[in-house]
């Protein structure tokens, strides 16, 4: 079925189901439905609130359940088989320490890039985000992400595809040029991170696993 098929016989709940899949770490359109959702409401055949309420709890649920699926099985095989792609326990250990120091905005911001987005929920449970900082990040990033794109949505009508796919690439720009800035300064302070974590997570992981 075509989104706009899925809209009119199942309505709210699959705004919800799209968005909410996406964040489990399936690559859905979930910001496209969540688009085209607010087009049906401008036109009268959905409710704004009803769509942005729908974006929303199916983002945070979504998110939640990646962000389980990373604690109980992205962690363990992060610690089994890291060393096999260079990330040896130190390195480990400093993914760790980013998400715990820096998480907050990670997952925020995050909320914003399309295919940083899929995965996000995903690596903050295997490396073991806090759960508090965790969950309030990912309801305030997905109530103003379906917010912003919703009534943008609503009120631009069909621009906003265009629109989005102009801010997503920026987005994305950013999202590269900072990744690339990340693993710069990383591989410059790589031995202090690794300090910094150590101090953070002394001994073998194993006693941080939970």
């Amino acid at each position: 079925m075509t989104l706009d098929q899925w809209l009119s016989t199942v309505g709210y709940p699959a705004v919800a189901l799209f968005v909410g899949v996406e964040g489990i770490g399936i690559p859905l359109p979930g910001e496209t439905m969540l688009i085209a959702a607010a087009i049906f409401a401008a036109e009268g055949r959905l409710s704004i609130v009803g769509v942005i309420a729908a974006a929303a709890i199916g983002a945070i649920v979504g998110n939640c359940i990646g962000f389980g699926i990373g604690w109980f099985g992205g962690y363990p095989l992060l610690r089994r088989f890291g060393k096999y792609v260079r990330l040896n326990e130190p390195q480990v250990k400093v993914g760790r320490y980013i998400f715990m120091r820096y998480g907050t905005k990670v997952v925020f911001f995050g909320r914003f890039v399309s295919i940083l987005r899929t995965y996000l929920a995903f690596l903050a449970g295997a490396n073991r985000m806090p759960l508090p900082r965790f969950l309030a990040a990912i309801a305030a990033g997905g109530i103003v992400w379906a917010a912003v794109y919703g009534i943008a949505a609503y009120i631009l009508g069909n621009q906003i595809s265009h629109l989005s796919g102009v801010v997503g690439i920026a987005f994305i720009a950013l999202a590269v040029v900072a990744i690339i800035a990340g693993i710069i300064f990383i591989r410059r302070q790589g031995r202090r991170l690794e300090a910094r974590a150590e101090e953070a997570f002394p001994g073998p992981l194993e006693g941080y696993s939970k």
